[in-house]
Protein backbone atom coordinates (compact mmCIF):
# COMPACT_ATOMS: atom_id res chain seq x y z
CA UNK A 1 0.00 0.00 0.00
CA UNK A 2 1.47 3.30 -1.06
CA UNK A 3 1.88 6.14 1.21
CA UNK A 4 -0.86 8.77 -0.20
CA UNK A 5 -3.10 5.48 -0.35
CA UNK A 6 -2.63 5.05 3.76
CA UNK A 7 -2.57 8.85 4.30
CA UNK A 8 -6.22 9.19 2.73
CA UNK A 9 -7.54 5.98 4.67
CA UNK A 10 -6.43 7.74 8.22
CA UNK A 11 -8.13 10.92 7.02
CA UNK A 12 -11.19 8.97 5.78
CA UNK A 13 -11.61 7.40 9.16
CA UNK A 14 -11.34 10.66 10.68
CA UNK A 15 -13.68 12.24 8.58
CA UNK A 16 -16.39 9.77 9.09
CA UNK A 17 -16.20 9.97 12.71
CA UNK A 18 -16.74 13.87 12.40
CA UNK A 19 -20.20 12.40 10.47
CA UNK A 20 -21.09 10.27 12.91
CA UNK A 21 -21.16 12.92 15.32
CA UNK A 22 -23.43 15.13 13.64
CA UNK A 23 -25.47 12.35 12.35
CA UNK A 24 -26.21 11.46 16.35
CA UNK A 25 -27.02 15.12 17.22
CA UNK A 26 -29.01 15.66 13.87
CA UNK A 27 -32.71 14.60 15.62
CA UNK A 28 -31.40 16.73 18.50
CA UNK A 29 -30.34 19.97 16.59
CA UNK A 30 -33.46 19.83 14.60
CA UNK A 31 -35.72 20.30 17.21
CA UNK A 32 -35.96 23.96 16.73
CA UNK A 33 -33.72 27.26 15.82
CA UNK A 34 -32.78 27.42 19.16
CA UNK A 35 -31.40 24.06 19.54
CA UNK A 36 -29.75 24.47 15.88
CA UNK A 37 -28.16 27.62 16.01
CA UNK A 38 -27.31 27.49 20.07
CA UNK A 39 -27.64 23.98 21.28
CA UNK A 40 -29.90 24.60 23.58
CA UNK A 41 -27.77 26.43 26.04
CA UNK A 42 -26.83 22.68 27.53
CA UNK A 43 -23.06 22.89 26.75
CA UNK A 44 -20.64 21.60 29.46
CA UNK A 45 -17.50 23.30 30.67
CA UNK A 46 -14.81 21.25 28.65
CA UNK A 47 -16.58 21.18 25.73
CA UNK A 48 -17.35 25.35 25.79
CA UNK A 49 -13.68 25.29 26.61
CA UNK A 50 -12.31 23.50 23.77
CA UNK A 51 -15.01 23.99 20.78
CA UNK A 52 -14.51 27.86 21.27
CA UNK A 53 -10.76 27.58 21.10
CA UNK A 54 -11.05 25.01 18.23
CA UNK A 55 -13.49 27.09 16.20
CA UNK A 56 -11.65 30.06 16.48
CA UNK A 57 -8.05 29.08 16.15
CA UNK A 58 -9.00 27.51 12.37
CA UNK A 59 -6.32 25.84 9.78
CA UNK A 60 -4.32 29.17 10.64
CA UNK A 61 -3.03 27.83 13.88
CA UNK A 62 -1.18 24.80 12.01
CA UNK A 63 -0.57 26.69 8.75
CA UNK A 64 -0.87 29.92 8.98
CA UNK A 65 1.25 30.71 11.97
CA UNK A 66 3.84 28.00 11.50
CA UNK A 67 4.50 29.65 7.98
CA UNK A 68 4.64 33.19 9.54
CA UNK A 69 7.31 31.92 11.81
CA UNK A 70 9.08 29.98 9.12
CA UNK A 71 9.14 33.00 6.88
CA UNK A 72 10.50 35.94 8.70
CA UNK A 73 11.03 34.61 12.02
CA UNK A 74 9.97 34.99 15.94
CA UNK A 75 8.96 38.75 15.91
CA UNK A 76 5.84 38.36 13.89
CA UNK A 77 4.50 35.26 14.95
CA UNK A 78 5.10 35.95 18.85
CA UNK A 79 3.76 39.00 19.52
CA UNK A 80 0.92 37.82 17.52
CA UNK A 81 0.69 34.86 19.44
CA UNK A 82 1.11 36.60 23.00
CA UNK A 83 -1.58 39.08 21.79
CA UNK A 84 -3.92 36.65 21.10
CA UNK A 85 -2.93 34.66 24.92
CA UNK A 86 -4.13 37.78 26.33
CA UNK A 87 -6.73 38.58 24.43
CA UNK A 88 -8.34 35.02 25.06
CA UNK A 89 -7.68 35.31 28.78
CA UNK A 90 -9.41 38.84 29.02
CA UNK A 91 -12.28 37.65 27.17
CA UNK A 92 -13.02 35.10 29.21
CA UNK A 93 -12.35 36.79 32.33
CA UNK A 94 -14.43 40.25 31.66
CA UNK A 95 -17.09 39.20 28.79
CA UNK A 96 -18.32 35.48 28.94
CA UNK A 97 -19.88 35.32 33.07
CA UNK A 98 -21.83 38.53 32.13
CA UNK A 99 -22.55 38.12 28.42
CA UNK A 100 -24.41 34.49 29.36
CA UNK A 101 -26.20 36.38 31.49
CA UNK A 102 -27.37 39.53 29.34
CA UNK A 103 -28.30 37.33 26.44
CA UNK A 104 -31.15 35.29 29.00
CA UNK A 105 -32.21 38.89 29.99
CA UNK A 106 -32.30 40.59 26.58
CA UNK A 107 -35.40 38.20 25.87
CA UNK A 108 -32.62 35.14 25.52
CA UNK A 109 -31.48 35.67 22.62
CA UNK A 110 -29.59 32.96 20.62
CA UNK A 111 -28.00 34.81 18.28
CA UNK A 112 -25.28 37.88 18.58
CA UNK A 113 -27.02 40.34 16.40
CA UNK A 114 -29.98 39.25 18.13
CA UNK A 115 -28.77 40.28 21.18
CA UNK A 116 -27.43 43.54 20.40
CA UNK A 117 -31.15 43.99 19.45
CA UNK A 118 -32.64 42.95 22.22
CA UNK A 119 -29.74 45.03 24.36
CA UNK A 120 -31.63 48.13 23.31
CA UNK A 121 -34.61 46.81 22.99
CA UNK A 122 -35.13 48.41 19.41
CA UNK A 123 -38.86 47.63 17.37
CA UNK A 124 -37.08 48.74 13.77
CA UNK A 125 -34.16 46.04 13.87
CA UNK A 126 -31.89 48.51 12.62
CA UNK A 127 -29.07 47.30 14.71
CA UNK A 128 -30.17 43.87 14.03
CA UNK A 129 -30.12 44.02 10.04
CA UNK A 130 -26.76 45.83 10.33
CA UNK A 131 -25.04 43.59 12.72
CA UNK A 132 -26.52 40.44 10.62
CA UNK A 133 -24.92 42.04 7.18
CA UNK A 134 -21.41 42.72 8.67
CA UNK A 135 -21.68 39.20 9.76
CA UNK A 136 -22.50 37.86 6.49
CA UNK A 137 -19.47 39.91 5.25
CA UNK A 138 -16.43 39.02 7.37
CA UNK A 139 -17.32 34.97 7.94
CA UNK A 140 -17.65 34.69 4.12
CA UNK A 141 -13.86 35.87 3.94
CA UNK A 142 -13.22 33.77 6.89
CA UNK A 143 -14.64 30.73 5.12
CA UNK A 144 -12.78 31.13 1.97
CA UNK A 145 -9.60 31.15 4.23
CA UNK A 146 -10.75 27.71 5.62
CA UNK A 147 -11.01 26.74 1.84
CA UNK A 148 -7.74 27.80 1.18
CA UNK A 149 -6.51 25.38 3.72
CA UNK A 150 -8.38 22.53 2.82
CA UNK A 151 -6.81 23.19 -1.09
CA UNK A 152 -3.57 23.66 -0.16
CA UNK A 153 -3.60 20.07 2.21
CA UNK A 154 -5.30 17.82 -0.45
CA UNK A 155 -3.53 19.51 -3.32
CA UNK A 156 -0.15 19.08 -1.77
CA UNK A 157 -0.65 15.62 -0.16
CA UNK A 158 -1.37 14.10 -3.24
CA UNK A 159 -0.61 16.09 -5.97
CA UNK A 160 -4.04 17.07 -7.25
CA UNK A 161 -5.25 20.61 -8.58
CA UNK A 162 -5.67 23.40 -5.43
CA UNK A 163 -9.48 24.12 -7.42
CA UNK A 164 -10.56 20.92 -7.05
CA UNK A 165 -9.72 20.10 -3.67
CA UNK A 166 -11.01 23.29 -2.55
CA UNK A 167 -14.16 22.71 -3.84
CA UNK A 168 -14.39 19.09 -2.60
CA UNK A 169 -12.78 20.44 0.77
CA UNK A 170 -15.94 23.25 0.42
CA UNK A 171 -18.64 20.29 -0.02
CA UNK A 172 -17.74 18.23 2.81
CA UNK A 173 -18.16 21.24 5.58
CA UNK A 174 -21.35 21.96 4.06
CA UNK A 175 -22.60 19.04 4.57
CA UNK A 176 -21.51 18.30 7.84
CA UNK A 177 -23.00 21.83 8.89
CA UNK A 178 -26.58 21.24 7.57
CA UNK A 179 -26.73 18.17 8.92
CA UNK A 180 -26.06 18.74 12.85
CA UNK A 181 -26.25 22.10 13.63
CA UNK A 182 -24.09 24.13 16.42
CA UNK A 183 -24.22 20.72 19.23
CA UNK A 184 -22.73 18.53 16.43
CA UNK A 185 -20.27 21.63 15.78
CA UNK A 186 -19.16 21.89 19.27
CA UNK A 187 -19.00 18.19 20.32
CA UNK A 188 -16.88 17.53 17.13
CA UNK A 189 -14.82 20.94 17.80
CA UNK A 190 -14.07 19.21 21.25
CA UNK A 191 -12.69 16.50 19.14
CA UNK A 192 -11.22 18.32 16.49
CA UNK A 193 -9.49 20.72 19.44
CA UNK A 194 -7.78 17.35 21.05
CA UNK A 195 -6.58 16.11 17.72
CA UNK A 196 -5.22 19.80 16.90
CA UNK A 197 -2.74 20.17 20.32
CA UNK A 198 -1.73 16.40 20.11
CA UNK A 199 -0.65 17.26 16.09
CA UNK A 200 1.15 19.89 17.27
CA UNK A 201 3.24 18.59 19.82
CA UNK A 202 4.23 15.34 18.03
CA UNK A 203 5.28 17.33 15.23
CA UNK A 204 7.57 19.86 16.99
CA UNK A 205 8.96 17.02 19.48
CA UNK A 206 10.10 14.84 16.79
CA UNK A 207 11.10 17.89 14.48
CA UNK A 208 13.44 19.16 17.68
CA UNK A 209 14.83 15.43 18.13
CA UNK A 210 15.62 15.17 14.32
CA UNK A 211 17.19 18.63 13.95
CA UNK A 212 19.63 17.80 17.14
CA UNK A 213 18.08 19.22 19.72
CA UNK A 214 16.98 22.58 21.02
CA UNK A 215 20.09 24.07 21.02
CA UNK A 216 21.14 23.30 17.23
CA UNK A 217 17.57 24.86 16.68
CA UNK A 218 18.68 27.65 18.54
CA UNK A 219 22.15 28.05 17.24
CA UNK A 220 20.72 27.96 13.02
CA UNK A 221 17.81 30.01 13.89
CA UNK A 222 20.82 32.59 15.02
CA UNK A 223 22.22 32.44 11.74
CA UNK A 224 19.71 34.02 9.92
CA UNK A 225 20.06 38.34 10.32
CA UNK A 226 16.52 38.85 12.71
CA UNK A 227 15.22 35.72 12.72
CA UNK A 228 15.57 34.41 16.62
CA UNK A 229 14.89 38.39 17.54
CA UNK A 230 11.69 39.83 19.21
CA UNK A 231 12.66 43.34 17.96
CA UNK A 232 13.37 42.12 14.47
CA UNK A 233 13.05 40.74 11.46
CA UNK A 234 14.14 37.99 9.03
CA UNK A 235 14.21 39.25 5.20
CA UNK A 236 14.21 36.66 2.91
CA UNK A 237 15.36 38.19 -0.21
CA UNK A 238 13.16 37.19 -3.77
CA UNK A 239 13.02 37.55 -7.12
CA UNK A 240 10.69 39.75 -9.39
CA UNK A 241 7.99 36.77 -8.82
CA UNK A 242 8.43 36.71 -4.45
CA UNK A 243 10.40 33.36 -4.54
CA UNK A 244 13.11 33.41 -2.31
CA UNK A 245 16.57 32.92 -3.73
CA UNK A 246 18.78 30.19 -3.48
CA UNK A 247 22.43 30.10 -3.84
CA UNK A 248 24.04 27.62 -5.62
CA UNK A 249 24.87 25.42 -2.23
CA UNK A 250 20.94 25.06 -1.44
CA UNK A 251 21.05 27.77 0.82
CA UNK A 252 18.05 30.36 0.49
CA UNK A 253 19.43 34.12 0.96
CA UNK A 254 18.29 36.52 3.25
CA UNK A 255 19.26 40.43 3.62
CA UNK A 256 19.87 42.79 6.93
CA UNK A 257 17.49 42.49 9.50
CA UNK A 258 14.27 44.89 9.77
CA UNK A 259 13.67 46.99 12.12
CA UNK A 260 10.93 45.89 14.36
CA UNK A 261 9.90 48.80 16.66
CA UNK A 262 6.78 49.54 19.40
CA UNK A 263 4.75 50.44 16.27
CA UNK A 264 5.34 46.45 15.24
CA UNK A 265 4.72 45.40 18.42
CA UNK A 266 1.46 47.25 19.03
CA UNK A 267 0.37 45.68 15.85
CA UNK A 268 0.97 42.29 16.63
CA UNK A 269 -0.33 42.22 20.37
CA UNK A 270 -3.86 44.29 18.98
CA UNK A 271 -4.82 41.00 17.64
CA UNK A 272 -6.07 40.39 21.29
CA UNK A 273 -8.60 42.84 21.04
CA UNK A 274 -10.48 41.00 18.10
CA UNK A 275 -11.58 38.32 20.76
CA UNK A 276 -14.24 41.07 21.98
CA UNK A 277 -16.38 40.47 18.60
CA UNK A 278 -15.56 37.04 17.53
CA UNK A 279 -19.09 35.79 17.20
CA UNK A 280 -17.95 32.27 17.44
CA UNK A 281 -16.03 32.18 20.37
CA UNK A 282 -19.03 34.97 22.11
CA UNK A 283 -21.53 32.30 21.14
CA UNK A 284 -20.26 29.74 22.97
CA UNK A 285 -20.35 32.01 26.24
CA UNK A 286 -23.75 32.40 25.64
CA UNK A 287 -24.59 28.99 25.22
CA UNK A 288 -22.86 27.07 28.13
CA UNK A 289 -25.69 25.31 30.54
CA UNK A 290 -24.99 27.97 33.79
CA UNK A 291 -22.70 30.88 33.80
CA UNK A 292 -20.69 29.19 37.16
CA UNK A 293 -18.58 26.99 34.89
CA UNK A 294 -17.38 29.84 33.15
CA UNK A 295 -14.58 29.84 35.20
CA UNK A 296 -13.49 26.46 35.08
CA UNK A 297 -13.68 26.83 30.85
CA UNK A 298 -11.85 29.59 31.64
CA UNK A 299 -8.66 27.86 33.24
CA UNK A 300 -8.66 24.76 30.59
CA UNK A 301 -9.21 27.17 27.32
CA UNK A 302 -6.12 29.23 28.37
CA UNK A 303 -3.91 26.02 29.29
CA UNK A 304 -4.72 25.18 25.13
CA UNK A 305 -4.25 28.23 23.65
CA UNK A 306 -0.71 28.40 25.21
CA UNK A 307 0.14 25.16 24.87
CA UNK A 308 -0.88 25.58 20.89
CA UNK A 309 0.22 29.06 20.13
CA UNK A 310 3.41 28.13 21.83
CA UNK A 311 3.89 24.90 20.11
CA UNK A 312 3.04 26.42 16.41
CA UNK A 313 5.56 29.22 16.60
CA UNK A 314 8.20 27.15 17.33
CA UNK A 315 7.38 24.47 14.20
CA UNK A 316 8.09 27.45 12.21
CA UNK A 317 11.47 28.01 13.77
CA UNK A 318 11.93 23.86 13.57
CA UNK A 319 11.39 23.98 10.21
CA UNK A 320 13.74 26.37 8.93
CA UNK A 321 16.44 24.40 10.13
CA UNK A 322 15.13 20.96 8.56
CA UNK A 323 13.83 22.07 5.17
CA UNK A 324 15.15 25.36 4.71
CA UNK A 325 14.63 26.05 0.79
CA UNK A 326 11.39 23.49 0.92
CA UNK A 327 9.26 26.25 0.70
CA UNK A 328 10.29 29.58 -1.12
CA UNK A 329 7.46 31.93 -1.10
CA UNK A 330 5.34 33.20 1.73
CA UNK A 331 2.60 30.75 0.51
CA UNK A 332 4.22 28.15 0.12
CA UNK A 333 5.78 28.66 3.56
CA UNK A 334 2.18 27.73 5.64
CA UNK A 335 2.75 24.23 3.85
CA UNK A 336 5.76 23.58 6.42
CA UNK A 337 3.81 21.86 9.13
CA UNK A 338 2.22 19.04 6.23
CA UNK A 339 6.11 18.51 5.38
CA UNK A 340 7.30 18.04 8.41
CA UNK A 341 4.45 15.44 9.16
CA UNK A 342 4.73 13.84 5.72
CA UNK A 343 8.56 13.36 6.46
CA UNK A 344 8.84 12.32 10.02
CA UNK A 345 6.10 10.05 10.60
CA UNK A 346 4.85 6.79 8.98
CA UNK A 347 2.21 7.14 6.82
CA UNK A 348 -0.97 5.77 8.77
CA UNK A 349 0.34 8.38 11.67
CA UNK A 350 1.07 11.21 8.80
CA UNK A 351 -2.89 10.74 7.75
CA UNK A 352 -4.13 11.05 11.46
CA UNK A 353 -1.78 14.23 11.80
CA UNK A 354 -2.94 15.86 9.03
CA UNK A 355 -6.47 15.31 10.05
CA UNK A 356 -5.54 17.55 12.46
CA UNK A 357 -5.39 20.49 10.25
CA UNK A 358 -8.50 19.06 8.43
CA UNK A 359 -10.07 18.91 12.38
CA UNK A 360 -8.85 22.88 12.30
CA UNK A 361 -10.62 23.87 9.34
CA UNK A 362 -13.93 22.45 9.53
CA UNK A 363 -14.03 23.42 13.35
CA UNK A 364 -13.92 27.01 12.28
CA UNK A 365 -15.73 26.68 9.01
CA UNK A 366 -19.32 25.09 9.87
CA UNK A 367 -18.60 27.70 13.07
CA UNK A 368 -18.31 30.63 10.40
CA UNK A 369 -20.93 29.46 7.95
CA UNK A 370 -23.96 28.58 10.85
CA UNK A 371 -23.29 31.98 12.65
CA UNK A 372 -23.49 33.75 9.08
CA UNK A 373 -26.56 31.66 7.68
CA UNK A 374 -28.25 32.22 11.41
CA UNK A 375 -28.01 35.91 11.07
CA UNK A 376 -29.52 36.22 7.65
CA UNK A 377 -32.27 33.81 8.51
CA UNK A 378 -33.15 34.37 11.99
CA UNK A 379 -31.97 37.95 11.96
CA UNK A 380 -32.87 39.37 8.70
CA UNK A 381 -35.29 36.70 7.31
CA UNK A 382 -37.47 35.97 10.15
CA UNK A 383 -36.40 38.99 12.36
CA UNK A 384 -36.94 41.91 9.74
CA UNK A 385 -38.67 40.60 6.48
CA UNK A 386 -41.20 38.21 7.63
CA UNK A 387 -41.59 38.08 11.32
CA UNK A 388 -44.39 35.53 11.11
CA UNK A 389 -42.16 32.87 9.76
CA UNK A 390 -41.77 29.17 11.24
CA UNK A 391 -39.39 27.55 12.55
CA UNK A 392 -39.46 24.83 9.46
CA UNK A 393 -39.25 27.80 7.00
CA UNK A 394 -36.19 29.19 9.12
CA UNK A 395 -34.55 26.41 8.65
CA UNK A 396 -35.09 25.91 5.28
CA UNK A 397 -33.85 29.53 4.97
CA UNK A 398 -30.43 28.85 6.53
CA UNK A 399 -29.81 25.88 4.79
CA UNK A 400 -29.73 27.89 1.39
CA UNK A 401 -28.10 30.73 3.26
CA UNK A 402 -25.22 27.99 4.05
CA UNK A 403 -24.96 26.79 0.02
CA UNK A 404 -24.71 30.95 -0.96
CA UNK A 405 -22.52 31.63 1.63
CA UNK A 406 -19.73 28.35 0.99
CA UNK A 407 -20.30 29.08 -3.45
CA UNK A 408 -19.36 32.59 -2.53
CA UNK A 409 -16.13 31.13 -0.12
CA UNK A 410 -14.74 29.24 -3.02
CA UNK A 411 -14.74 32.05 -5.68
CA UNK A 412 -12.69 34.09 -2.77
CA UNK A 413 -10.36 31.23 -2.17
CA UNK A 414 -10.18 29.95 -6.21
CA UNK A 415 -6.40 31.90 -6.14
CA UNK A 416 -4.08 29.13 -5.20
CA UNK A 417 -1.29 31.77 -4.05
CA UNK A 418 -4.01 33.33 -1.03
CA UNK A 419 -1.96 33.52 2.30
CA UNK A 420 -4.47 32.28 5.13
CA UNK A 421 -2.82 34.20 7.92
CA UNK A 422 -4.12 37.76 5.60
CA UNK A 423 -6.86 36.05 4.93
CA UNK A 424 -8.17 35.80 8.55
CA UNK A 425 -6.25 39.03 9.67
CA UNK A 426 -8.11 40.71 7.55
CA UNK A 427 -11.79 39.33 9.29
CA UNK A 428 -10.22 39.04 12.16
CA UNK A 429 -10.02 43.09 12.43
CA UNK A 430 -13.34 43.72 10.54
CA UNK A 431 -15.20 41.67 13.29
CA UNK A 432 -12.91 42.85 16.57
CA UNK A 433 -13.57 46.62 14.87
CA UNK A 434 -17.09 46.52 14.03
CA UNK A 435 -18.59 44.25 17.22
CA UNK A 436 -15.58 44.36 19.51
CA UNK A 437 -16.02 48.02 21.72
CA UNK A 438 -19.90 47.65 21.02
CA UNK A 439 -20.13 44.17 23.22
CA UNK A 440 -17.89 45.72 25.88
CA UNK A 441 -19.70 49.22 26.12
CA UNK A 442 -23.17 47.37 25.84
CA UNK A 443 -21.58 45.26 29.11
CA UNK A 444 -20.16 47.51 30.86
CA UNK A 445 -21.92 50.93 30.27
CA UNK A 446 -25.01 52.06 31.34
CA UNK A 447 -24.99 55.56 29.00
CA UNK A 448 -24.78 53.62 26.15
CA UNK A 449 -27.62 54.00 23.48
CA UNK A 450 -28.51 52.89 20.11
CA UNK A 451 -26.96 56.06 18.03
CA UNK A 452 -24.27 55.06 20.05
CA UNK A 453 -24.35 51.45 19.07
CA UNK A 454 -24.72 51.95 15.01
CA UNK A 455 -21.60 54.59 14.88
CA UNK A 456 -19.41 52.18 16.49
CA UNK A 457 -20.21 49.44 14.19
CA UNK A 458 -20.65 51.35 11.09
CA UNK A 459 -17.12 53.47 11.98
CA UNK A 460 -15.58 50.49 13.15
CA UNK A 461 -16.08 48.20 10.02
CA UNK A 462 -15.94 51.10 7.69
CA UNK A 463 -12.60 52.27 9.51
CA UNK A 464 -10.97 48.75 8.71
CA UNK A 465 -11.84 49.39 4.94
CA UNK A 466 -10.48 52.55 4.85
CA UNK A 467 -6.78 51.74 6.82
CA UNK A 468 -6.51 48.47 5.13
CA UNK A 469 -7.28 49.50 1.59
CA UNK A 470 -6.47 53.53 1.87
CA UNK A 471 -3.93 54.01 4.05
CA UNK A 472 -1.92 51.04 4.85
CA UNK A 473 -0.29 51.36 1.48
CA UNK A 474 1.29 54.47 2.39
CA UNK A 475 3.30 52.58 4.90
CA UNK A 476 5.49 53.85 8.00
CA UNK A 477 2.85 54.63 10.90
CA UNK A 478 0.15 53.62 8.53
CA UNK A 479 1.61 49.91 8.57
CA UNK A 480 0.17 49.13 11.28
CA UNK A 481 -2.62 46.42 11.83
CA UNK A 482 -5.66 48.04 10.91
CA UNK A 483 -7.74 46.84 13.64
CA UNK A 484 -6.11 48.87 16.28
CA UNK A 485 -6.78 52.03 14.96
CA UNK A 486 -10.39 51.14 13.71
CA UNK A 487 -11.29 49.47 17.27
CA UNK A 488 -9.92 52.94 18.63
CA UNK A 489 -12.07 54.55 16.37
CA UNK A 490 -14.96 52.29 17.49
CA UNK A 491 -14.85 53.14 20.99
CA UNK A 492 -14.78 56.76 20.32
CA UNK A 493 -18.03 56.91 17.57
CA UNK A 494 -19.82 55.17 20.57
CA UNK A 495 -18.89 57.18 23.44
CA UNK A 496 -19.18 60.69 21.35
CA UNK A 497 -22.30 59.91 19.73
CA UNK A 498 -24.10 58.18 22.83
CA UNK A 499 -23.26 61.12 24.91
CA UNK A 500 -24.34 63.48 22.29
CA UNK A 501 -27.80 61.81 21.86
CA UNK A 502 -30.97 61.02 24.19
CA UNK A 503 -29.93 58.81 27.07
CA UNK A 504 -31.13 55.17 27.77
CA UNK A 505 -35.03 54.59 29.02
CA UNK A 506 -35.42 53.49 32.18
CA UNK A 507 -36.58 49.68 31.04
CA UNK A 508 -32.69 50.08 29.39
CA UNK A 509 -30.94 51.03 32.94
CA UNK A 510 -32.95 48.29 34.69
CA UNK A 511 -32.31 45.28 32.62
CA UNK A 512 -28.44 46.56 33.02
CA UNK A 513 -28.78 47.22 36.22
CA UNK A 514 -29.84 43.35 36.91
CA UNK A 515 -27.54 41.77 34.88
CA UNK A 516 -24.58 43.68 36.52
CA UNK A 517 -26.22 42.70 40.24
CA UNK A 518 -27.39 39.01 39.15
CA UNK A 519 -31.18 39.83 39.89
CA UNK A 520 -32.30 38.34 36.77
CA UNK A 521 -36.19 38.79 37.14
CA UNK A 522 -37.71 40.14 33.87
Amino acid sequence: MNDSLQILIAMIVYMTAVIVIGALYAKRANKSSEAYFLGGRSLGPWVTAMSAEASDMSGWLLMGLPGVAYWCGLADAAWTAIGLAVGTYLNWLIVSKRLRRYSVRANNSITLPEFFSNRFREKNKHIMFLAAAFILIFFTVYAASCFVTCGKLFSTLFGTPYQLMLVLGAVFVLLYTILGGFLAESVSDFMQAIVMIVALSVIVIIGTVKAGGLGSVFENAREIPGFLEFFGLATPVTDGNGQQIVTEAGKPLFGAASDYGILSVCSMLAWGLGYFGMPQVLLRFMAIRHENELKRSRRIAMVWVVISLTVAVFIGIVGRQIFPDAHLTKSAAENIFITMSESFLPPILAGFVMAGILAATISSSDSYLLIAASAFSKNIFQGIFRKSATDKQVMKVSRITLLVLALIGVLIALDEKSVIFEIVSFAWAGFGATFGPLMLFSLFWKRINKPGAIAGMVGGAAMVFFWKLVLAPLGGVFAIYELLPAFIFSSVCIVAVSLLTKAPSKELEEDFEAVRTGEMEK
